[in-house]
C-alpha cells in the first residue's frame, strides 16, 4: 500500500516544471534585491551626505540581519510549511524597497535594511525544502541547477534595472520600481499558490516527530550538517572575492584596460549560468556529487593560478574569468545535492537555514580579509588567495561524504 501511495505521489514533468519555475522566479527576486542599493550609492551618497563606508554599513546591515533570520526560518518552515513564509519574505523585500524610496534619511535606511535583510533570509529554507519534498528524485538536479540560474539572473538584472531608472527619472523612482516588481513577482505567486502548497502534518506523519528524531535542534548534532556549513562559508568567500575584489586585481596584474575589467564579472555569471546547465545534468546522479564539486573548483582554483602568476596579453582576462565561473557552474547543482543527503527527513528547512547561513557569513567575512590585501596591493595575493579558498571546498565536499558515512556506520553495525 505505501509503494503504490509512493507510486501515485511521484509529480509529472509539467507540476516539477512549474514550480521549479516559480521558485525560480521568487529567488531571482531575492538576488535581485540584495543588488538595488550599490549600482546607486553615487545617488544615495549626494542625497543623504554619506560616506561610502557608511553606505556599505547598510548592506552589513543586511546581510548580518539575513543570516541570523536564515538559521531561525528554518524552524518556521518546517512548522508551518514553506507557502506561507515565502509569501511573507517576498512582501518584505517589497516593503523594503519601497521604505528605501521614501527614505528621508540614513537611519530611516538602516531600518529598511533589516526588513530586506527579514525578507532575504527565507529563501533557501523555502526553496530547497519545496524542491527535496515535491520535485521528483531524477529532476532536482535540474531543479538545483535552474535555482542557481535563476539567482544569477536576479544578479545581473538589478543594476541593469535600477540604473536607467534612476538616470531617467531619479533613484527614488528606481526603488519604488524595484519594489513594484518585488510585489508583481509575489501576485504571480499568489494566484499559482496550488503549486506552492505543501502538507506539513503530512511530512511530519511519515518521517516521524521532532522529538522522536531527539528534538527539534537534534540536527545540529549531525557532523556533516556543520561540515556543510563550513563548505558553504568558504563558498561564500569565494563568490564575494570574485564579486569584489578579484575583477580589479586581475586588471592591475595584466594592464588589462577598464573596459574589459568592468566585463569580467558579468562574463564570470553568464559563464557560471552555462555551468549550472551541465551541472544539472551531471547531478542526475547524487552519488557523485563531491567528485563533480571536486573537479569544478579544481578546474576553477587551476585556472585562478595561471590568472595570478601567467603572463598572457588583456584580452584573455575575460576569457579566464569565463573558464572560472563556467568550471564553478558545473559544481553548482552537485553543491546543493551536498546538503540534501546529509539532511535528516524531517528536518529539511532547519539544515538549509543553518547551513546557508554560512553564505551570509562567508561574505561579510571576505571583504575583511581580501580588502585588506588590495589596500596594500597584493594584487597576486587576492587572486592565489582566491586559488585556496577554492582549494579548501574541495576538501571540505569530501569531508562531508567522510562524515556522513562515519554517521552511517552505528546504523549499518
Amino acid at each position: 500500500m505505501s509503494s503504490s501511495n509512493a507510486a501515485a505521489a511521484v509529480p509529472t514533468l509539467r507540476a516539477d516544471v512549474k514550480l521549479i519555475g516559480l521558485v525560480g522566479l521568487a529567488h531571482a527576486i531575492s538576488h535581485f534585491s540584495q543588488l538595488i542599493l550599490p549600482p546607486l550609492f553615487p545617488w544615495l551618497k549626494n542625497a543623504f551626505d554619506v560616506s561610502y563606508t557608511e553606505l556599505g554599513a547598510v548592506l552589513t546591515v543586511f546581510f548580518v540581519v539575513s543570516c541570523m533570520v536564515q538559521a531561525a526560518s528554518g524552524f518556521i518552515v518546517d512548522k508551518l510549511g514553506p507557502r506561507p513564509v515565502l509569501f511573507v519574505g517576498l512582501g518584505l523585500l517589497g516593503v523594503a524597497a519601497f521604505g528605501y524610496a521614501m527614505a528621508q534619511s540614513y537611519w530611516m535606511l538602516l531600518a529598511c535594511a533589516v526588513i530586506a535583510g527579514v525578507g532575504n533570509g527565507v529563501f533557501h529554507p523555502v526553496d530547497y525544502t519545496l524542491f527535496n519534498r515535491k520535485v521528483a528524485p531524477t529532476r532536482l538536479g535540474h531543479a538545483y541547477s535552474v535555482h542557481g540560474i535563476t539567482g544569477s539572473l536576479g544578479w545581473a538584472l538589478a543594476p541593469a534595472f535600477v540604473v536607467p531608472l534612476a538616470m531617467a527619472f531619479s533613484w527614488r523612482v528606481a526603488l519604488a520600481s524595484a519594489g513594484a516588481l518585488a510585489v508583481t513577482v509575489l501576485l504571480v505567486l499568489w494566484f499559482n499558490r496550488g503549486a506552492l502548497s505543501l502538507d506539513v502534518k503530512t511530512v511530519h506523519k511519515a518521517t516521524g516527530s521532532d522529538m522522536a528524531a531527539g528534538g527539534e535542534f537534534a540536527f545540529l548534532k549531525i557532523p556533516a550538517v556543520w561540515m556543510c556549513f563550513g563548505f558553504f562559508f568558504f563558498y561564500a568567500m569565494a563568490l564575494s572575492v570574485v564579486q569584489t575584489f578579484a575583477p580589479t586585481a586581475a586588471g592591475h596584474l595584466h594592464a588589462v584596460p577598464l573596459t574589459l575589467v568592468a566585463v569580467c564579472l558579468t562574463i564570470y555569471m553568464v559563464a557560471s549560468a552555462a555551468g549550472m546547465v551541465v551541472g544539472g545534468f551531471l547531478a542526475a546522479d547524487s552519488s557523485h556529487c563531491e567528485r563533480i564539486v571536486g573537479a569544478g573548483f579544481g578546474l576553477a582554483a587551476i585556472v585562478a593560478l595561471v590568472l595570478a602568476m601567467g603572463d598572457f596579453a588583456p584580452v584573455l582576462v575575460p576569457v579566464m574569468f569565463g573558464a572560472m565561473g563556467f568550471a564553478t557552474g558545473i559544481a553548482g547543482p552537485s553543491r546543493d545535492l551536498l546538503v540534501k543527503r546529509s539532511t535528516p527527513a524531517n528536518a529539511t528547512g532547519r539544515v538549509y537555514g543553518v547551513v546557508y547561513a554560512g553564505l551570509d557569513i562567508g561574505q561579510a567575512f571576505a571583504p575583511l580579509v581580501f580588502g585588506r590585501l588590495m589596500d596594500h596591493g597584493q594584487d597576486m595575493g587576492v587572486i592565489i588567495g582566491l586559488a585556496v579558498v577554492q582549494g579548501v571546498l574541495i576538501v571540505s565536499a569530501f569531508n562531508v561524504r567522510r562524515a556522513r558515512r562515519e554517521a552511517l556506520l552505528p546504523a549499518s553495525a
